[in-house]
């Protein structure tokens, strides 16, 4: 592994959940984290351009991206070398866009093409759960597209979903920090059986509608009992946001991974929906900003 050689890397955000398909169902979408790599003689260097600039690079050698390269070198059984790592990010913070996932799949990912070893899909997302704790945001921002993906014996198991063409995502991102620890801390430890069977049901049905290219059935799919109605108490004016999405037109519209982030899926007037969904929050004296993403269908790409 010689001094200078570097890798670059592009990973999409991700929506995860998508309402009923909790820890199980993501979407990748067209916004990128971009992550550089460059051996050197020793020593860590982290700089970072873009969103959440100034916290991350007081992280060093603490920063998640530092740390999944390190554990995947280790796995490899290779001594970590200096790194110079640069990231430039579009992805928000806490806003459950899947930033943390797009800096564990860069260190991973980098350190196996820097070792001459590069990892297949399955070590990747092994070696990715074992940081992010389930599989519903790395695996769509690994492989593109819409996911299923589940925990197996130590192994993720996935499977992409096709969707319809045209289908935009509209993501409404308040000026609210929300960590997925404290949207975890919201959720009860059990749950009634006739709120599991309700997800049970649209879950399976969102898979179906998507391959079916079903667009009407999704607003049903997308409704949950599992999660977002205990994270609402956390995100003031959510309901209403959700509830504006689909007045505008939108196909459906569900809490981004633990949030803060709204999304909408729309295939018309989606300039509508997210300025519908907005003033919904500014209500509530939020200040959001809306982004109009296609899903992207590459995942990670080699720069």
């Amino acid at each position: 592994m010689g001094t200078g050689k570097k890798v670059r890397i592009r990973i999409p955000a991700s929506t995860a959940n998508l309402g009923s398909g909790f820890d199980v169902l993501g979407l990748a979408l067209s916004l990128y984290n971009t992550i550089e790599v460059e051996v050197v003689p020793r020593g860590v260097e982290l700089t970072v351009e873009g969103e959440g600039a100034e916290r991350l690079q007081r992280e060093g050698e603490r920063s998640l991206v530092v740390r999944a390269a390190n554990a995947t070198f280790a796995h490899l059984g290779i001594k970590p070398p200096g790194l110079k790592i640069h990231l430039k990010n579009e992805i928000p913070l806490k806003r459950g866009l899947g930033s943390s996932g797009t800096a564990c799949l860069g260190g991973i990912i980098a350190a196996g093409e820097l070792s001459g070893r590069p990892l297949s899909t399955v070590e990747v997302l092994r070696l990715g759960v074992d940081f992010e704790g389930h599989p519903d945001n790395i695996t769509p921002s690994l492989v593109g597209g819409l996911t299923a993906a589940c925990l197996a014996g130590g192994e993720v198991l996935y499977v992409k979903i096709p969707i319809p063409e045209g289908i935009q995502a509209v993501a409404v991102i308040p000026e609210m920090e929300l960590s997925t620890a404290a949207a975890r801390q919201a959720l009860p430890k059990r749950v009634p059986l006739v709120d599991a069977v309700y997800n049970v049901g649209r879950a399976a049905l969102l898979v179906g509608a998507m391959a079916a290219g079903e667009r009407g059935l999704l607003r049903e799919a997308t409704r949950d009992r599992l999660h977002q109605p205990y994270r609402a108490e956390l995100l003031p004016g959510m309901v209403e946001v959700l509830e504006a999405a689909e007045r505008a037109g939108a196909l459906c519209a569900f809490l981004s991974g633990a949030g803060s982030t709204v999304v909408a899926l729309a295939d018309h007037e989606a300039e509508r929906v997210g300025r519908e969904m907005a003033e919904a929050w500014g209500r509530q004296g939020m200040r959001t900003t809306v982004k109009i993403l296609a899903v992207d269908q590459q995942g990670v790409t080699r720069l």
